[in-house]
């Protein structure tokens, strides 16, 4: 049975985007996906917490007029996407589950993936556990799973970390992030961001009203809850990744410290790391023309 999607469009693009929104059923889920381009090879992206689609807005257009199918979805509890209820409906199998089905639904005969924060904590683990079925793999500011489970054990990477612990308790983070008439969640991004001026009000808007939607909060904060009660959901094997792979690292991440990219090549045969200085967590937003001469060197056309 396919879980209907939670509501309508939470972002509208312009026209001369190329950008549209469609609703893919996929799986168990209903997907509110951001499309452009066309052709065999699907550029995936996944965002992170607590983000949209929306925050692939500067590379869509790009990667499609590099000849990629681009799909760009809300990941499950997140805007008009399918919000499943309880905690172990966020779980690895899940969030890795739903890549594949995104994939099939698409038809592509190949995908190369595109990743931040917690879609790309879903990313290294699909890598991983899919080693076959990736063209190329592109991580924004998270560190390889073996990487980070290194440095959490240390004070400088511990510290930053402490919402995560602090997402493990019962309805407090829901209220944190409904805060300020239920702007938080824009001005969360906005404010830990290096060049805020690109994260005015309409752009803050956009988070924010998606994070009011019935559940919306709930959902977010059950990736961490389930991160730390369903763990061992999928076997990660080697923790090898055997597909080519880029990092794209903001240094003024106040999330992830620096040191969680050191060590990662013991892990990826194929590893390009890039480190852009001055610019934060929200990476492909807070310096979309660095990111996007990046991946226009970095990847080739479709």
């Amino acid at each position: 049975m396919t879980l209907k999607p939670s509501g309508g469009p939470s972002w509208s693009p312009e026209p001369d985007t190329g950008i549209s929104i469609d609703f893919v059923e996929a799986g168990e889920l209903t997907f509110e996906v951001a499309k452009a381009g066309e052709g065999d090879h699907l550029a995936l992206l996944l965002h992170g917490f607590p983000e949209l689609h929306f925050s692939w807005r500067h590379q869509i257009p790009l990667l499609a007029g590099m000849g990629y199918r681009v799909w760009a979805p809300n990941l499950r509890g997140y805007g008009g996407t399918s919000r499943p209820e309880g905690v172990r409906n966020y779980a690895f199998d899940k969030l890795t589950g739903d890549v594949d089905a995104l994939i099939n639904a698409s038809g592509a005969k190949k995908v190369t993936l595109f990743a931040h924060d917690w879609g790309a904590i879903i990313a290294w683990a699909y890598a991983i556990t899919r080693k076959t079925a990736l063209e190329r793999l592109i991580i924004m500011n998270v560190p390889h799973p073996k990487t980070a489970q290194r440095e959490i054990k240390r004070w400088h990477q511990r510290k930053k970390s402490w919402y995560i612990y602090f997402f493990q308790l019962p309805f407090l983070p829901e209220k944190v992030l409904a805060r300020n008439d239920g702007n938080a969640v824009g001005e969360l991004i906005a404010s830990t961001s290096c060049n805020r001026e690109l994260f005015g009000r309409e752009v803050r808007d956009v988070y924010s009203e998606a994070s009011r939607r019935p559940g919306a909060r709930t959902a977010m904060v059950n990736y961490y809850r389930a991160l730390a009660r369903h763990r061992d959901t999928l076997n990660m094997g080697d923790f090898r990744v055997e597909v080519p792979t880029l990092m794209v690292w903001g240094e003024e991440d106040v999330a992830i410290h620096i040191k969680c990219t050191e060590g990662t090549e013991d892990w990826v045969t194929d590893l390009t790391l890039e480190r852009l200085p001055g610019v934060s967590h929200w990476v492909q937003q807070d310096a979309p023309e660095k990111v996007n001469a990046i991946l226009q060197q970095w990847l080739p056309r479709a």
